[in-house]
């Protein structure tokens, strides 16, 4: 089967991974010089199913509210004249009861596992390297009651198989001895030993690498114009190369895998995807303290930002803002991330010489990914995994290459039809 993949992202790329593993002549079209450099290019490092609590819970709606007029709030909604951002907030809403939370913190825990255990056996066949750490990732928190809501949640994640522990103070410092220079600000943490970090960029530049080592052709540089449809089915894509000339591509099989953009292309066959762009941030920064500085991957759930050590580098990553689709750095939301790093871990880095970035995460009001098919029947979908992309890009990637080649999925999923 011929299989066209829109996107190559990490997500993308790992869908042409596992297709390509199974046989399938695979193109990837991505507008950008090369695969990575859009919302997987800079992020925080974390392969995390310990992330698997979504941003719409109970508690949520009532942190939004105390952040909406701090512009370097934690996650900000920035109201537009959007209908679709207005449609998005609305089902974020309902979203937050409870019942819906737990269903989403199953589904999520569920494909994060299948995902953890996909990448786990595509390392040991490809030995694939991407400045790894093996240490797990810890959550360490700052109000009590957050700690509480982390407490609950946490014990929903164990019901689905994940290791996610409960820990006092004294326990995170053991397992992560830089927390001792913020002993007096830390309640309480949680602790996800299978969990681990490392450079999703150089992931996806790599595993590019080996799916066209596999047969996969990558054409970059090619922008989706439109994607056509006759006859209830997909005919094609055309696409618009760097010097502006057009070209229609056809295959048996297309999947959107575009990100943030995948509902601006979905739109025009009439499939509405509640995806919207959530502008998340990072900053790079070179460690100058390696002794001190934190080598297990953490969590900040307060400021709702992680850290992550890649090498000599430590990255500081997240926040959320629901703005459209500019990507222009906000400097207070660059600051937030530094002033919060360096109050934690003074002295460890030079957080003088950062290097930001941000980036638009493709996220669902619940948080969960759409994966599977469409009412086209050869058009199939891979967006919307929001902070997730990489945790859930190996298991949503070979999930989807066995939807599409007609072998039932290794994991219970609520995938699309």
């Amino acid at each position: 089967m011929k299989a066209l993949v829109l996107g190559a992202g990490v997500v993308g790329t790992a869908t042409a991974w596992y297709l390509a593993a199974r046989g399938h002549e695979v193109t990837v079209i991505d507008r950008r010089e090369a695969p990575g450099l859009e919302t997987s290019f800079a992020n925080g490092g974390q392969i995390s199913a310990c992330h698997a609590e979504p941003w719409a819970n109970p508690e949520a709606p009532a942190q939004i509210l105390k952040w909406l007029w701090r512009d370097d709030a934690p996650l900000l909604f920035r109201l537009r004249m959007d209908p679709r951002q207005w449609t998005w907030g609305a089902s974020f809403l309902l979203e937050c009861l409870p019942a819906r939370t737990r269903r989403n913190i199953g589904d999520i825990v569920k494909l994060a596992l299948y995902s953890r255990a996909s990448l786990a056996e595509l390392r040991s066949e490809t030995r694939i390297e991407y400045d790894r750490l093996d240490l797990g990732i810890l959550h360490y928190y700052t109000d009590p009651r957050v700690f509480e809501g982390a407490v609950r949640a946490a014990s929903v994640m164990r019901e689905y198989g994940l290791d996610r522990e409960v820990k006092t103070v004294d326990e995170a410092i053991s397992i992560e001895p830089a927390l001792a220079m913020a002993r007096a600000r830390i309640v309480g943490a949680t602790y996800t030993a299978t969990d681990e970090s490392g450079d999703a960029h150089l992931f996806t530049v790599r595993l590019a690498k080996l799916a066209e080592a596999r047969g996969a052709t990558f054409a970059m540089g090619r922008t989706v114009e439109a994607i056509r449809a006759e006859g209830g089915r997909v005919s094609g894509v055309v696409v618009r190369d760097a010097a502006g000339r057009e070209e229609a591509l056809a295959a048996d099989a297309y999947v959107i895998a575009l990100g943030s953009y995948s509902p601006l292309l979905a739109r025009h066959l009439g499939l509405a995807l509640p995806v919207y762009p959530a502008k998340g941030y990072s900053a790079t920064v070179p460690v100058t303290d390696p002794a001190r500085a934190p080598r297990v991957s953490l969590t900040d759930d307060e400021a709702k930002i992680v850290l992550s050590r890649l090498g000599e580098r430590l990255r500081i990553a997240g926040t959320a803002e629901l703005s459209g689709y500019s990507t222009e750095l906000n400097l207070v939301r660059c600051d937030a991330l530094i002033r919060r790093a360096r109050e934690i871990f003074p002295g460890v880095a030079d957080y003088e010489r950062a290097s930001f970035w941000t980036g638009l995460r493709p996220s669902t009001p619940s948080n969960v990914p759409l994966v599977g098919a469409t009412r086209y029947p050869n058009l199939f979908l891979n967006t919307g995994h929001g902070t997730l992309g990489w945790t859930l890009a190996c298991g949503s990637g070979r999930a989807l290459a066995d939807i599409i080649s007609g072998r039932p999925p290794e994991v219970d999923f609520r995938f699309t039809h």
